[in-house]
């Protein structure tokens, strides 16, 4: 096919290179490619960097809204890092308060427990002595009236006068008490 070509093109006369379009065909293109340049200039390009810089300004408040966003998550961080730190700290706080209460309340119980053991013990110390007391002229009475009793079944009277029974039992125990106390 080739050869038909080139004996076709030889046979005119003309020499005509077959990679060469004719001068019509080059002017044709020529005005088909300034029309659609115009179109591509005029409303396709227009268009286009319209919608480019639309994508641009969305890209770019979206990185604005996303470098807000995170200096407000930075911040609200801070703020909890700052807020647990309080929280630890009045906890600290509490907890030591709670500490010095419960020393205070145990040294109020254990002065409050002495005052009442110093009482109770002064209360037992008080009916000892009184019931000693009590005790001690019972005893006396009554080993008066036996010391009477066997001085008059020794002596072989009785001794009537109350006053002079009473100053010599009184002597007898004052006595008994003084030996017990030298043998201490």
């Amino acid at each position: 096919m080739l050869n038909a070509l080139v004996t076709n093109l030889a046979a005119e006369g003309e020499p005509n290179n077959p990679l060469i379009p004719a001068w019509y065909d080059i002017i044709w293109s020529g005005l088909w490619f300034i029309v659609i340049l115009i179109v591509v200039w005029k409303v396709a390009l227009p268009k286009l960097t319209k919608m480019l810089d639309e994508r641009s300004a969305a890209i770019e408040g979206n990185i604005a809204k996303a470098d807000e966003a995170q200096k407000q998550a930075e911040a609200a961080l801070e703020e909890y890092t700052r807020q647990l730190a309080e929280a630890r700290t009045e906890a600290g706080e509490i907890r030591e308060a709670a500490r010095e209460d419960g020393k205070k309340i145990v040294a109020e119980a254990k002065d409050a427990a002495a005052t009442e053991a110093a009482r109770i013990t002064a209360t037992a110390h008080t009916q000892i002595e009184a019931e000693r007391q009590t005790a001690l002229v019972s005893l006396r009475s009554e080993v008066g009236t036996l010391a009477l009793d066997l001085a008059g079944g020794v002596v072989g009277e009785t001794l009537s006068d109350d006053a002079r029974a009473t100053a010599v039992v009184d002597r007898f125990l004052a006595e008994l008490e003084a030996s017990e106390k030298a043998a201490q």
